[in-house]
């Protein structure tokens, strides 16, 4: 089975904020605090190694103490170039990807998805909350690259159209779909700060 030594997690806050007005969530505050920060925080519990996907207000991500990495690809092509620039720049085997915008990351979430690799012997696996696939919730080979940097060559963004191409599992989270609430609107926002975080 693979361990999390073997593993880096990507936080992917290399988005415009389209649907956001533009704001860069990943810096916007989140109970008395960074989005992001919540998910380091979380995350920092399940692996040794993070990266973070930016690519604007790069000091301020770079001020949060974790290695920073932009898309190689121009223009803000999507959570595709955030895979690729993880799988160029991760010293590990794996990379294991989350989005900027979701506070509320299950506690095991690593854990699972190394399981349901290692169940299925899949090249990457998925997430899964009982009701539909997380796509920017993944874990990856970064043997993977050159499918990937092909696939985006040929003007194609969508995850799942390049999940169709190689083998893979999803990882069950059932159990708890709350933890894959994400920020996309300010009312989103607002209503996700007064909740409570979801039972592990």
């Amino acid at each position: 089975m693979i361990e999390t030594q073997q593993v880096t997690a990507v936080i992917l806050a290399g988005g415009k904020g389209t649907r956001f007005d533009g704001t860069d969530k990943g810096l916007m505050t989140f109970n008395g605090q960074p989005l992001i920060q919540n998910i380091l925080t979380n995350i920092a519990t399940q692996v040794d190694y993070i990266l973070i996907n930016a690519n604007r207000n790069l000091q301020t991500y770079k001020n949060l103490g974790f290695p920073l990495i932009q898309d190689s690809l121009d223009d803000f092509q999507g959570p595709l170039a955030g895979f690729a620039a993880a799988m160029q720049n991760a010293r590990t085997e794996y990379v294991i990807t989350l989005p900027c915008d979701g506070p509320f990351i299950p506690h095991d979430y690593v854990r699972r998805m190394l399981l349901a690799q290692h169940t299925e012997n899949t090249e990457l696996t998925v997430a899964h909350d009982g009701k539909r696939l997380q796509p920017v919730h993944a874990l990856l080979s970064v043997n993977l690259l050159d499918s990937l940097m092909d696939f985006l060559e040929s003007g194609d963004r969508k995850p799942g159209l390049w999940y169709a191409n190689h083998r893979m599992a999803l990882a069950d989270f059932s159990d708890q779909p709350e933890a894959f609430q994400n920020i996309n609107t300010p009312a989103e926002h607002q209503r996700l700060q007064a909740a409570e975080r979801p039972d592990p």
